[in-house]
């Protein structure tokens, strides 16, 4: 691919352009544009920028850190400037996670045209490139940023000072040895292939050598009986064939000999190791793996909460990027906020605050567009409307006239179930949950309970949930109030709510007695919880027949967010995230997720999708399925500094293994820490978990830089379900803060399950 990489880099007409530097306007606002000079440099991979053409440049970005390019038509920030700046010269480019778009305007259609294709080619190299081809490339930047003089050779000082940033600390003699082995011409100096036999002395990994040589016979090689053995004994693939520990060591070993003669290196050892075989997550799981036939509300659904949000609840932006990103993350549930705006066009923002408005029909019209780029399963426009009645006629004219045929307005077949329809039924349609009116004359429609708007004291609305009256008197009071106050629903808007009718909730029993199933409550976090613990199981039912939404508290004003297990463990199919806000909460909620495909629906339990379900999330009796969990946490590879800048700091890691699911499976452990050595530690400890209910089991690895003054910095983590871990000698692949793949960053484990609760046999 290095090589590949180079070939593009010589003869690609758009990229040899763009080494040469273009002058193009960075746009961050409609006030703030400003002249950059930007050109790729000679190592194909990052983008450099000056403020003159002569001038001193500085890193712009990374292609391995951009997802897309769009062009200016596409981009929010340049249609705002579409009378300004010319539109066909602009285009954005997107990055991975919750970075800032960068808009570039060049100062000709030709030139944007040189720099999207030629940016979308090496993002689409990068994306291609296998595990070794992604260690080749993070080589060659480390040799980019530690050859100081760009002389395309590393002196032993410039050498030292790489480690330093690499996060090594070594043995100053060890470490000059490895220089002088690897310097095979003798120069004082290494050059690009002797850098990476350099580095390869340097990443020995002796316990994987010491795992190789217990198979082989020859500490040689695997043969394809060795291999087998481990598969199966090891790596718990007990349904192992030779065919496939052939197709495996085709497609892992290096050397055309070792594939003809069916062995396997070291080298190929350790290239399965650290491939997606190799993986902690179960390939088999990454595809469309579940039964997508069954009804809408027998799964989880990927929700999001005031989508429109990126930033916080009080003065946040509104953007339609909010849509753009929950969409392409496998996101099936956005939220819409409606309200009436100017000349006659209604407006999306958080009502009764500071934060941005954005045109309603910008926003159906960015639905429409990537509603199905990550996934082609239903999506669910969850609207809040405050709108009157005239604005709602233009809501369900830019609904219908913008979505057209993904539009569902009328229910599958023209005829009404008795249960709700299917994902693979409802594929590449756009559904719309909200109010509906009844067949009463007088147009009154059920209530729904909203969303708490910030304009009441959110502190009391929240402490009330103590003392409030039941829900049947506290209705009964507010009724003639609400009345009053309610504008009416247009029929032309409630026409297009066909199975997701917003119902407020009283009860379980009268959910029971006067609901369908085509209808749907909402919950605030606070309500959910409380009715976890009081009514645990009469919930877990309710939600076997009818969809529920849960939105976090109005307290949240800083977009955090809720931990989203508590609420699946009740079957609560549509739990709502601040996207825009990393952290614990949306690691789980990702790692959820990634499975199926990252189609944004995933299966539930049969214990939470059986109408007559004991399942009680906060007493569960199944210890037929409870299982032991024993990982032995065994070494890390190349973890990233906690501040990159830094020379003289070396991290001191510790691995911390979470367990979410049910009340009482919830733990955490952690291992020793290990002093200076973020480039290659050794741990070696096991940790072991009891788990009563594994099918609603979450883990997270995260790794912490130890600090006994203050608390330990963040490294990187992974999480999963625990019904997608395989078993065996695993690798992790750590990602950032904000779900992006930290490679070559790892962590290397064995895991082992039994059945039952049996002690710690290790």
């Amino acid at each position: 691919m290095a090589s590949l990489l180079q070939d593009q880099l010589t003869t690609d007409q758009d990229l040899l352009l763009m080494q040469e530097g273009m002058p193009m306007r960075k746009v961050r606002s409609k006030s703030w544009k400003k002249l950059r000079y930007f050109r790729l440099q000679n190592d194909g991979m990052t983008v450099w920028h000056a403020r003159q053409a002569r001038g001193s440049a500085k890193p712009s970005f990374s292609i391995s850190d951009v997802e897309t390019i769009r062009n200016g038509h596409d981009s929010e920030l340049l249609r705002s400037l579409a009378e300004e700046l010319p539109l066909e010269q602009g285009f954005t480019v997107v990055f991975h996670g919750r970075r800032s778009n960068l808009d570039l305007v060049a100062n000709s259609v030709e030139e944007a045209q040189i720099w999207m294709r030629g940016l979308q080619l090496l993002v689409d190299l990068v994306t291609s490139m296998d595990h070794q081809e992604r260690l080749d490339q993070w080589l060659s930047d480390w040799f980019q940023r530690g050859d100081k003089n760009q002389d395309g050779k590393m002196s032993f000082q410039e050498v030292q000072r790489l480690l330093h940033l690499m996060n090594v600390e070594m043995d100053q003699e060890y470490a000059f040895s490895l220089f002088q082995a690897a310097d095979t011409s003798q120069s004082g100096t290494l050059e690009g292939e002797e850098f990476v036999q350099f580095y390869k002395a340097l990443t020995k990994r002796a316990e994987v050598q010491e795992l190789f040589e217990s198979f082989s016979a020859d500490g040689q090689k695997l043969t394809l009986l060795e291999f087998l053995d481990f598969l199966r004994e090891e790596q718990k693939e007990r349904d192992c064939t030779s065919e496939l520990a052939l197709e495996l060591i085709d497609r892992y070993e290096p050397s055309d000999s070792g594939k003809l003669r069916h062995v396997l290196s070291m080298d190929g050892f350790l290239s399965y190791l650290c491939s997606k075989d190799g993986d902690i997550f179960n390939p088999a799981c990454l595809p469309i793996y579940q039964d997508m036939t069954q009804p809408l509300n027998h799964y989880f659904i990927c929700s999001s909460h005031n989508t429109y949000l990126v930033g916080d609840q009080l003065c946040g932006q509104s953007s339609v990027e909010g849509y753009i990103r929950a969409l392409k993350r496998g996101c099936r549930c956005v939220e819409v906020d409606v309200w009436d705006g100017p000349s006659g066009e209604p407006v999306v923002y958080h009502g009764h605050t500071l934060t941005s408005r954005i045109l309603f029909k910008d926003v159906v019209a960015t639905v429409a567009q990537y509603a199905f780029q990550t996934s082609d399963y239903p999506v669910i426009l969850s609207l809040e409307t405050h709108c009157s009645w005239e604005q709602q006629q233009t809501m369900a004219r830019h609904l219908t006239e913008i979505l057209g045929e993904q539009l569902l307005s009328t229910t599958l077949d023209g005829v009404l179930p008795t249960q709700l329809p299917s994902p693979e039924e409802l594929r590449r349609k756009i559904l719309v949950k909200g109010k509906k009116l009844t067949l009463e004359e007088d147009l009154e429609y059920e209530e729904e309970e909203a969303e708490p708007e910030l304009e009441e004291s959110e502190l009391a609305l929240e402490s009330q949930f103590e003392t409030e009256p039941e829900p049947q008197e506290q209705n009964l009071q507010s009724k003639d109030k609400k009345k009053k106050s309610k504008p009416i629903l247009c029929p032309a808007l409630s026409s297009l709510v066909i199975y997701l009718k917003s119902v407020s909730f009283r009860s379980f029993t009268h959910s029971k007695e006067h609901y369908h199933f085509y209808e749907i409550s909402s919950f605030s976090e606070t309500k959910a919880k409380r009715l976890i613990k009081e009514a645990g199981n009469e919930f877990v039912l309710h939600n076997t027949w009818q969809l529920s939404r849960v939105y976090p508290s109005g307290l949240r004003t800083d977009s955090s967010n809720y931990n989203p297990q508590e609420l699946w463990n009740a079957g609560c199919q549509m739990v709502a995230m601040n996207m825009q806000t990393a952290g614990l909460e949306m690691d789980i909620c990702d790692g959820h997720f990634r499975q199926n495909g990252g189609c944004g629906y995933v299966l539930k339990p049969d214990f939470l999708r059986d109408i007559q379900s004991s399942f009680h999330p906060e007493r569960p009796i199944s210890p037929f399925k409870a299982q032991t969990l024993l990982i032995q946490v065994i070494s890390g590879q190349q973890l990233p500094k906690v501040d990159k800048t830094k020379e003289g700091s070396i991290v001191d890691p510790l691995v911390k293994v979470q367990i979410f699911g049910v009340r009482l499976d919830t733990a955490r452990q952690e291992t020793n820490y290990v002093e200076n050595n973020g480039f290659n530690p050794y741990w070696g400890q096991t940790l072991c978990f009891r788990v009563l209910v594994p099918e609603l089991a979450m883990l997270r690895f995260v790794v912490m830089d130890y600090d006994w003054k203050s608390r330990n910095d963040f490294i990187g983590q992974y999480t999963l379900p625990w019904t997608c871990m395989q078993q065996g000698y695993r690798h992790i692949h750590l990602l950032s803060k904000d779900g992006i793949s930290l490679r070559p960053a790892s962590i290397f484990v064995y895991i082992c399950i039994q059945e039952g609760l049996e002690g710690d046999e290790s």
